[in-house]
């Protein structure tokens, strides 16, 4: 017989009830008017996305990275898994019982990620981070991932949308370094982001981790390298 849920905590936030249900010592979910945001045991997307978003990191020095949304802390364990012991990696929740879940009774399925040194979590809308940074203060980022609850969507507004319209992709862009790279997680695949993020100069790759089933999308989309300009008056050999 199968184990009933049980809930472990829920409060009210803006958007409905926002819950931690638990069976079995490692079989979660967060729900949120009841509706599942997150599984556990589902979650292969989002370790994708913390891989995919930091690939470009190995062995690279003091690399910044920028988390919008901590979920269960799948995907900043993926990205602490990929990035060198010298990284800094700052996470913005909006909501700070995730965190608390995440120290506490997610502990577990991450290995503690929260409490890893590299990790500072700002409870904060990741979009005012990513204005900040744009804007210089306190610097630019190698990776900007985006592991939020609504992905891109099709009435997404394709200019306004603080997260995924061309505005806000242009702010994503003045907040990375050359060669940086925007991670996005999303339900389904999204044609007018994709052309948003090519439009923004980003080159852009879309996969479906995982075999069967509903395959959520991660959308991977990098700037190129600073070019060095050929040095006045020196020939070409």
């Amino acid at each position: 017989m199968t184990k009933p849920w049980t809930v472990v905590d829920s409060v009210a936030i803006g958007d409905g009830r926002l819950e931690l249900r638990q069976r079995g010592a490692r079989d979660f979910l967060i729900t949120l008017g009841g509706l599942v945001l997150m599984n556990s045991v589902a979650n292969r997307s989002e370790i994708v996305l913390g891989q995919r978003g930091c690939s470009h990191l190995h062995g690279r020095v003091a690399a910044r990275v920028l988390i919008g949304g901590l979920g269960m802390g799948c995907t900043l364990r993926a990205v602490l898994d990929t990035l060198p012991a010298d990284a800094e990696v700052m996470v913005a929740e909006l909501n700070p019982v995730v965190l608390d879940w995440c120290r506490g009774p997610l502990a577990g399925l991450t290995g503690g990620a929260v409490h890893d040194p590299r990790v500072h979590v700002a409870i904060t809308d990741v979009a005012d981070l990513v204005r900040r940074a744009a804007a210089g203060s306190p610097g630019k980022f190698d990776a900007i991932i985006f592991d939020l609850y609504h992905g891109p969507h099709f009435h997404s507004d394709a200019q306004h949308d603080p997260l995924y319209g061309s505005l806000a992709i242009a702010r994503v862009r003045q907040a990375l370094r050359p060669g940086g790279v925007f991670a996005v997680w999303g339900e389904n695949y999204e044609a007018g982001f994709v052309r948003r993020l090519e439009a923004g100069g980003f080159a852009v790759t879309t996969e479906r981790p995982g075999r069967g089933g509903l395959r959520h999308v991660v959308f991977r989309a990098q700037l190129p390298p600073r070019v060095t300009p050929p040095v006045a008056g020196r020939q070409r050999p």
